[in-house]
Formats: structure tokens, C-alpha cells, sequence
């Protein structure tokens, strides 16, 4: 597949990758586990776990790359509170002295969240994100046309905290070559044309944001395809999976997990174009988060039943 952008670059093979929900939109502790979906356990030596995770309207996963002896650590993304991510973190006994690096797939408050609590932890971690994800104001347009200002990410803050910012439009490797951000996502389809009440203000006046910002991450695992991860998909979920391709030069698409934007009656006329691109990619696995929305969910397990599979909070996908 052509592209525009000509990063290609070459990722190491992956022997397998366990991704974990920190943070999502859902949790259920009675979902049954699978041979792919380990679901976070209700009680431990025979007692009850007095907690249940938290959930929130955001997204955080926690990705564990492993090659041989090789074992790597990236978060991606960190939930909308500055509470959710921390305390699911505890409750499933990650060690944030093991991330080694936090991918940002945009500058959306649903995402930044819990990053300074992260970095209070663990000092002088490099934050891959692309720069307009530090665009400010920005937010969405009101019906009445006034824009409702969302929170921004503040770069001077990260800093203090102990950021080591990593600001790219381009794909990054990163865990020794076995990861990857996608950098800016190319947009080429013809239906996605992402987030039209998205705004920002620029001069004093109120303009349309592209959200350019929008990137995922991709993982090559060995004999099985690529795993492609996205955050919102504000670039397009078909969009975020055919860039994964064209930066790697891989076709074959094992699993697509993330949120794909497909919520609320502006982008749900696209959810059956959406999964008729999905059946054409065929990938194994395919795991709806966050802004997918209740009806794309639905209509993704419907008419993709044996590569679906339903996310919580603390589930555990073996890839």
C-alpha cells in the first residue's frame, strides 16, 4: 500500500503480546475467560476480592511485548481522571517501575488523565506523542455555535513531572524495535471524515480540528500478523489499520484493539461500511473499546461473532 508519509522501517518479530485494560468505559467481573480474553479474577484462595476495578469514559492499556528472553512495557494512554488508571493499577498489581516507555495516541482529556500520577512514579520516561497534541484551546461546537473548551494536556507540566517528551508526527520504535507508534495517521478513505463538531481556537477565532494529533501502535507478532492498537480512531479505524500496514509493509492483520469512534448518530451511518472493510482485512481478533459505542459494539459481534470478543476493565488479551 502507497503512502504519502514513506516512513517505513521494519519491526522485530514478536513471539506473543499481552495487552491489559487499565482503563475502559465498562467493567464486568462475570464475563467467562477465554483462550484469548483472561478476565480478571473475582476472588484469589478462595476469597471474594473486596473491589472491583473502576471505569471511566476513557482508555488505558498496558502492553507487554516479549521476544525470547526479551520482556518490554508500554502504556498506552492514561484514562480521563488522575484517579482510574492508579487505582486499577494496584488492584491487578502492575508495577509502574516496569513501563519503559507511555505512548499517547492524542491530546484528548479521555486519554492524558492519570499521566502526571504515572510520572510521579516513574521519573525521566520517554512520552511518544505527536506535537499538536498540545493544541490549545481546543474542543467541541455547540449547536448553538459557542465551543465548549476541553481540558489540554500542558507541556510545561509533563516536563516537571519527569517527562522525557518525544514530540513526532513520524512512527517511532520503540522496546528495542518490537513496538511501534504509528506517528500521523494518512487519511484515505472516503467515509471517515472524522469528528465534525471538533474545534479549536486559533487567533480569536473558532476553527475546525482535524485532531492531526490521532496516532495508534502496531506490534508484529511472529507467524500471526500485525496487532494494531488505537486510541480513539479519530482518523478512522480502516484508516489507523491500512497506515499500519503501509509504515510496516505487512499486510496480514492479526488483531485490532482500541476505540474506534463509531458512537452518536454523526458516525454511526458508517458502522456498516466500517465492518464490511473490517470482513476485507479479516483479522483473527477484534476487541471494540471505549468510543466504538454501544450499537457499533453490538453490530461488530453480530456480524464478526468468531473474531469478537467483549472488553473489561482488567482483561487481559494473550495475543
Amino acid at each position: 500500500m502507497n503512502s504519502k508519509f514513506n516512513n517505513s522501517f521494519e519491526l522485530r518479530e514478536a513471539d506473543r503480546v499481552e495487552i491489559t485494560t487499565l482503563m475502559d468505559n465498562y467493567t464486568d467481573r462475570l464475563l467467562p475467560s477465554t483462550g484469548v480474553a483472561k478476565r480478571a479474577p473475582l476472588a484469589v484462595g478462595g476469597q471474594l476480592i473486596p473491589q472491583t476495578p473502576l471505569a471511566e469514559h476513557g482508555l488505558s492499556l498496558l502492553i507487554r511485548v516479549f521476544r525470547g528472553s526479551e520482556e518490554h512495557t508500554v502504556l498506552f494512554d492514561a484514562g480521563w481522571s488522575d484517579i482510574g488508571v492508579p487505582f486499577n493499577m494496584k488492584l491487578f498489581g502492575v508495577d509502574v517501575n516496569q513501563i519503559e516507555a507511555i505512548v499517547l495516541s492524542h491530546g484528548h482529556m479521555d486519554h492524558f488523565g492519570a499521566l502526571i500520577e504515572v510520572l510521579k512514579v516513574k521519573k525521566n520516561i520517554p512520552l511518544i506523542l505527536h506535537p499538536d497534541a498540545f493544541t490549545a484551546p481546543r474542543g467541541r461546537k455547540a449547536p448553538d455555535g459557542r465551543m465548549v473548551k476541553f481540558p489540554t494536556l500542558d507541556e510545561q507540566s509533563l516536563i516537571e513531572a519527569g517527562a522525557n517528551l518525544v514530540k513526532t508526527k513520524s512512527p517511532y520504535l520503540l522496546t528495542e524495535g518490537l513496538l511501534a507508534s504509528t506517528g500521523e495517521i494518512e487519511r484515505v478513505t472516503d467515509f471517515e471524515k472524522g469528528m465534525p463538531s471538533a474545534c479549536l481556537e486559533r487567533n480569536g477565532k473558532i476553527e475546525h480540528d482535524p485532531i492531526l494529533d490521532d496516532q495508534g501502535a502496531v506490534i508484529h507478532v511472529k507467524g500471526k500478523g500485525l496487532v494494531v492498537i488505537s486510541g480513539c480512531c479519530h482518523a478512522g479505524v480502516i484508516n489507523t489499520i491500512y497506515h499500519a500496514q503501509s509504515i510496516t509493509k505487512i499486510d496480514k492483520v492479526y488483531a485490532v484493539l482500541g476505540g474506534f469512534h463509531l458512537s452518536g448518530p454523526v458516525f454511526e451511518p458508517i458502522i456498516g461500511r466500517t465492518i464490511k472493510e473490517l470482513k476485507k482485512i479479516a483479522p483473527k481478533v477484534i476487541v471494540p473499546m471505549h468510543c466504538t459505542g454501544w450499537k457499533a459494539i453490538n453490530e461488530i459481534a453480530k456480524e464478526m461473532p468468531h473474531q469478537f470478543l467483549l472488553n473489561s476493565v482488567g482483561t487481559k488479551f494473550l495475543l
